[in-house]
């Protein structure tokens, strides 16, 4: 039941509301920003998706990052998978863009593996029921190395 539980509270997420700053300390590769993420059951509520685009814009004028990503709960290994498709390359749908995360808490430590089977990136995401925000630390690997990439706060409209 917890389980089910986290992947609900992951549709309770969205942004900062349009026009507000950033949260302190909300940065992804050095960078301050502001990403809109929604949340949704789909598929017979079995997967949550998550579509986050940030309001940067690159030299199109499109958004200079979209992700939509699905997360779901595989009872038989008992864990959570997410399935990360974004705008920086294609190649989602190999297992370099499969994170497994097995439940710590309220917290989902996503693990991402390259070609190799080799950890690349973290992706914690922590719930705060208090609040009833996630908070997710991205970190690239390298050679066992953590190195942050990221922190963000998502919190409601």
């Amino acid at each position: 039941m917890k389980r089910l539980l986290l992947l609900a509270a992951l549709c309770c997420i969205a942004a900062v509301p349009a026009g507000a700053e950033p949260p302190a300390g909300d940065e992804i590769a050095g960078k301050d920003t502001t990403h809109d993420v929604d949340a949704e059951w789909v598929l017979n509520h079995l997967y949550v998706r998550l579509h986050e685009v940030s309001r940067e814009k690159d030299s199109r004028g499109q958004a200079a990052y979209e992700a939509i990503v699905y997360v779901t709960w595989y009872a038989a290994a008992g864990e959570y998978a997410a399935l990360w498709l974004d705008s920086t390359a294609s190649g989602g749908f190999s297992a370099e863009g499969i994170g497994h995360a097995k439940p710590e808490g309220e917290s989902l430590p996503f693990v991402f593996k390259d070609a190799h089977g080799e950890v690349s990136f973290k992706n914690t995401f922590v719930y705060d029921p208090a609040s009833r925000t996630w908070t997710w630390g991205m970190d690239n690997v390298d050679k066992g190395v953590s190195k942050p990439f990221g922190r963000v706060k998502l919190s409601r409209r």
